[in-house]
């Protein structure tokens, strides 16, 4: 990724993971269902013009004219979805300040997607896996799981084996997010 200046690093940081599940969503809306319900409370907080831009990119929309409505923290997530859109090496390391309540359902869907066939989602994956390595420690471990993620392996400790607590604690919010997904199905 590209290198920002330092406060628009921290705003996509803070926003890893809806930036990645809004990519998602354009590709597959399908593989991330709680995205709507994501939106609505984004709504609550008062996020009405970043989710309006939002819904519009999901709707079809890739013009950057979008931006001319937002704040200046709203513009750089747009810009960064918009981004990722375009070319998803551009996407934020969803490894870096992991959070793992936002990354957990983005990485599941992800895999959900890339277990089903879909071409896009196995591609980003492998983009998204490439950050991971890179990044080193638990990312690099969880780079490591994610083929036998999509191939349907979900013992924990297996998957868990030397990671840190924060590391184990997202891969089970992972699994989590699979089982739910897989509930669905």
């Amino acid at each position: 990724m590209a290198m920002l200046p330092e406060k628009d690093q921290q705003i996509i940081e803070a926003h890893t993971g809806l930036i990645h599940r809004v990519v998602i969503g354009c590709q597959n809306p399908d593989m991330v269902p709680d995205l709507e319900e994501i939106l609505k409370q984004a709504e609550q907080n008062g996020w009405l013009q970043l989710v309006a831009a939002i819904r519009k990119i999901l709707g079809g929309s890739r013009d950057s004219a979008i931006l001319n409505t937002l704040d200046e923290e709203d513009a750089v997530i747009v810009r960064s979805i918009l981004n990722g859109l375009q070319n998803p090496e551009t996407l934020p390391d969803l490894g870096k300040g992991v959070n793992g309540a936002m990354a957990a359902p983005g990485i599941a869907a992800m895999v959900n997607g890339a277990r089903t066939g879909n071409l896009e989602t196995l591609q980003l994956l492998g983009t998204m896996a490439q950050q991971m390595m890179q990044a080193g420690g638990d990312m690099a471990r969880l780079a490591g799981i994610l083929r036998p993620l999509v191939q349907g392996v979900r013992d924990a400790e297996e998957l868990t084996e030397g990671m840190s607590d924060e590391g184990e604690k997202l891969v089970l919010g992972i699994l989590a997010e699979l089982e739910k997904l897989d509930q669905r199905h």
